[in-house]
């Protein structure tokens, strides 16, 4: 056998107590070969320096026993003089030049005009469960190196690069990707991907894979409702929810970005992220370092579904903050659609008493509260207490919430300002703009140029003094526009478009050094609903607030997107009134509830204007939730049934260790008379007993102590009826 020099092994337990992971490394290499494989979960990643010297991608895919059994790098032939050998060879992390016409990882412009880069292997460095590669172009001295960090007990692998330059010129990057990740080489594949609008985001696609590219992006500034980072590829007739592989990942980036999922007509498919080409520009000046956003990846055979569960237990561990520790996500009332803009003392005073007497944790201000701010017209800008409405400031509230055992929160828009406020009469070069061009206002207002440090520091200065001056538990941080007019005059016209990777890192920054002088402090990332929601922006907030609709109907939908790729747990749900203001569909109370408890629960209907009647089953609701809520948002997740085409849905919520499962259904229109599907379990234990518990009488008449294998293979009745139907049970491990 070969001798193979180990550099890292470690073992992880798995977030739910399962067995040990395997004493395989999570991280070795072959000095003889110059090969690496990275273990993580069931995914196994190995590469390897070709006699070229570049580095080359050589398994993505299931478990590999051994280090000894892949061979090592070696390129692919030319095909004719149109495909060079550097296009069909897959490289890690290919530069534009040599003739490669696959999507590069890194194009750039050197001084003197020329745009050839070529990158080979110059070391290697391990340090704990990260390995770093560090890459050199052949002539010059720009070097990128390569980050792998390795999560073996969740599953995932994360890498970034870090752009440098060591030239005594500067030089022009005009794309710079986080990675490039090859699947093995073959047809068959099918790709899946999120896309959407505002109060309709979270639309699930899907398309064949073949010759040619399926890009995914935005060149909004921002994630964007129109699409989101995150794909999923697996194969055609062979994948499904429970079996099957299926390769998955996301870019942790909130600002513009691009993942380009490119099949070769050699049968060979490249998926590379990072920042988005369009309208970048990024000087590196001498000694100058770009590190370009996380790009997050897993591989499971054991179907879609778990490629869902794996990045949730991965986010709830290493993205969120506070991980494992984190608390959960309190019950909530905004009092939003109750008062709009009319926000006053007693009003959310008597607001306030109604939503203590429904259980709620926290009660939050949303919009009106600040400046003169009467409608979305002006206001934005100016954070102070608007002294006619909150005469005694906002204390009186904030006691008052208080001593009805609620947290308080309120709602921010720190990156906006209208054109119809003082800070921008005072400071109208904050906003962005080009200079002497109209500035493209969206909802009454425009941006403010977060890359600016004086701009990002009256932004955290105003926060900093808002939150230690009131007793504020909870920031629901608002986002409702999309970029214009990217100018940034203050700067050099060479470097006026690195505005797009500043205003986000500057962003990050303010929020981390929010939390960091209020640890308590917990924040929601919102933009108009689901316009800001990413993995880079959720290691710094703890929940998103998905979509401004809130139809049940519709959001049964929305939040099966969501959950595709990410954790129910980071879910916003709200309860409001009927008619919707969107459908105008009148949806059962009991629906909503139990459509907003499959992620955390929020109220936001006017509860000035509900009956004791309805108060009295809103009661009820909230505490069955909090009965199950640990379950719902740490637990793993099973889609039973979609509600996408379907008339009848389910889900499932399955605690960590296993002792409790919580089933919706939700019969959105009968047909025929047709009965509603049997609902086959998932997650539990064959040999456990569950004790299994109803909120109504709709559960067809069955023993009360069923087996998990009878469950999983036999399932459950219900007698769901007519429109807008629906129900729960929790099932109880014995003992």
């Amino acid at each position: 056998m070969r001798k193979l020099r180990v550099v890292l092994a470690v073992t992880f337990v798995s977030l739910f107590g399962a067995a040990m992971a395997s004493a395989q490394p999570s991280i070795s290499y072959s000095e003889q070969k110059k090969v690496w494989l990275l273990q993580a979960g069931e995914q196994s990643y190995a590469f390897g320096v070709n006699e070229r010297g570049e580095l080359q991608s050589l398994i993505w895919g299931g478990k590999v026993r051994d280090l000894a059994d892949i061979r090592p790098a070696k390129s692919l032939p030319e095909r004719a003089s149109f495909d060079l050998s550097t296009t069909t060879t897959p490289q890690e992390y290919p530069g534009w030049g040599a003739g490669l016409f696959t999507e590069p990882a890194i194009k750039a412009t050197f001084e003197g005009g020329n745009r050839d880069l070529v990158l080979h292997y110059v070391s290697q460095q391990v340090d704990g469960d990260e390995l770093r590669i560090t890459l050199k172009d052949i002539l010059v001295p720009l070097f990128v190196e390569l980050h792998y960090r390795v999560y073996p007990g969740e599953g995932i692998i994360a890498r970034w690069s870090v752009i440098q330059n060591k030239m005594d010129k500067p030089v022009m990057l005009e794309s710079a990707a986080a990675a490039a990740w090859s699947l093995p080489r073959g047809t068959g594949y099918e790709a899946h991907w999120l896309t959407g609008r505002w109060a309709g985001e979270w639309q699930q696609q899907s398309a064949a894979l073949g010759p040619g590219s399926i890009v995914i992006e935005s060149r909004r500034g921002s994630t964007s409702h129109q699409a989101n980072p995150w794909f999923e590829v697996d194969r055609t007739n062979e994948t499904t929810e429970t079996s099957g592989p299926a390769w998955f990942g996301e870019l942790g980036w909130s600002g513009s970005w691009r993942i380009t999922l490119e099949t070769t007509s050699f049968e060979q498919t490249r998926i590379t992220g990072g920042f988005n080409p369009f309208d970048f520009g990024y000087k590196l000046a001498p000694g100058e370092s770009l590190t370009t956003p996380i790009f997050y990846a897993g591989y499971t055979n054991k179907g879609r579904g778990e490629a869902s569960r794996i990045f949730h237990r991965f986010q709830q561990s290493a993205i969120f903050p506070g991980g494992d520790r984190a608390r959960l996500r309190p019950v909530l009332y905004n009092s939003w659609e109750a008062t709009e803009f009319n926000v006053d003392e007693p009003g959310q005073i008597a607001l306030a008493e109604k939503a203590a007497s429904l259980g709620a944790e926290r009660f939050v201000i949303d919009d009106g509260w600040f400046g003169q701010r009467k409608t979305d017209n002006a206001g934005l800008g100016d954070w102070y207490v608007n002294p006619q409405k909150f005469p005694h400031g906002l204390k009186p509230v904030i006691d008052r919430v208080h001593t009805l055992g609620m947290d308080f929160g309120i709602w921010v828009e720190p990156e906006m300002v209208n054109p119809d406020s003082d800070l921008y009469r005072k400071h109208p070069d904050w906003a962005m703009n080009f200079p002497g061009r109209p500035r493209t206002e969206g909802r009454n207002q425009l941006l403010l140029n977060l890359a600016r440090k004086d701009v990002s520091d009256y932004v955290f200065n105003w926060l900093d003094k808002l939150v230690t001056e009131n007793d504020i538990a909870f920031l629901k941080w608002d986002y409702n526009r999309n970029w214009s007019e990217p100018g940034w005059d203050a700067v050099p016209v060479d470097e006026q478009k690195e505005i797009y990777v500043k205003y986000v890192q500057n962003l990050y920054d303010i929020l981390a050094r929010l939390r960091a002088k209020h640890p308590k402090l917990e924040i929601e990332s919102c933009s108009g609903g689901g316009g800001r929601v990413d993995l880079g922006i959720l290691r710094y907030t703890d929940e998103v607030w998905p979509s401004d609709n809130t139809d049940a109907l519709d959001r049964l939908v929305l939040q099966d997107g969501f959950v595709r790729a990410y954790s129910p747990g980071a879910m916003m749900a709200w309860v409001t009134d009927v008619p919707n203001f969107l459908d105008r569909r009148v949806i059962p109370l009991k629906f909503r509830f139990l459509v907003a408890m499959n992620g955390s629960l929020g109220i936001g209907g006017n509860l000035n204007h509900w009956t004791e009647a309805e108060m009295s089953e809103s009661r009820a609701m909230v505490a069955y939730y909090k009965s199950i809520r640990q379950t719902v948002q740490r637990g793993a997740f099973y889609r039973l049934m979609s509600p996408v085409d379907n008339s009848a849905s389910a889900t499932e919520h399955v605690a960590q260790d296993g002792s409790q499962a919580v089933i919706f259904a939700f019969l959105q229109a009968q047909r025929f008379g047709s009965p509603f599907p049997t609902v086959r379990l998932r997650g539990l234990q064959p040999d456990a007993l569950y004790r299994i518990k109803s909120i109504d009488d709709k559960l067809e008449s069955a023993p009360e102590v069923l087996s998990g294998d009878f469950l999983m293979h036999h399932g459950v009745n219900f007698n769901l009826v007519g429109d807008y139907d629906s129900s729960s049970i929790v099932l109880e491990r014995q003992p």
